[in-house]
């Protein structure tokens, strides 16, 4: 069984992908190729609780478990040191990744509070997507009465596309409600 959006592009993005960008090649057009959902959690050089609350939550929104992220380098001024663990990451791939989408798209984004649309300036030169969220209790799977502290997390949608033009163009396709100009 294929996920939902996986057949919309393949049925509805691919053509039309095809006129706009002007490309007689499948193989050539862009398409998702993961999405990666981290959490920093400065506060985990102090407590070290503060990682297990971020795990089941971070496992709770992406169906899968996620990797400690550590400190590459020391900070004195932060009293960190390399190896210290300051965060937490997911890469979602094929079904699941595809299935996160979906979810982001249309549950998620509509229950942010004023939201009029994602930024278009949020690629960066090559294609992939950043979305910052300041509170993971968005997500339909997270219980409000069960989590210890609100926490923002980091979306990155990556694109097998060249430009950020091309990458915007699968996205809106895709569902992704950019603001209107």
């Amino acid at each position: 069984m294929t996920a939902r959006l996986r057949e919309k592009y393949l049925v509805e993005v691919v053509p039309e992908l095809r006129t706009r960008l002007g490309r007689s090649n499948v193989m050539q057009l862009p398409k998702l190729e993961k999405i990666v959902v981290s959490i920093g959690l400065g506060e985990a050089i102090q407590n070290a609780k503060a990682l297990e609350s971020a795990e089941k939550d971070l496992a709770a929104v992406c169906g899968q478990h996620p990797v400690v992220t550590r400190a590459k380098r020391s900070v004195a001024a932060f009293k960190l040191r390399t190896g210290m663990p300051i965060g937490m990451m997911a890469t979602l791939r094929g079904r699941r990744m595809y299935d996160f989408f979906d979810r982001l798209v249309n549950v998620v984004l509509p229950r942010l509070r004023d939201f009029r649309g994602l930024s278009r300036d949020s690629f960066d030169g090559r294609g992939n997507y950043n979305l910052g969220m300041k509170e993971q209790i968005v997500f339909p799977e997270i219980d409000y009465d069960k989590i210890d502290k609100v926490r923002g997390l980091q979306v990155t949608i990556v694109t097998t596309a060249e430009r950020d033009d091309e990458a915007r163009s699968l996205l809106e396709l895709m569902g992704m409600p950019f603001e209107k100009n």
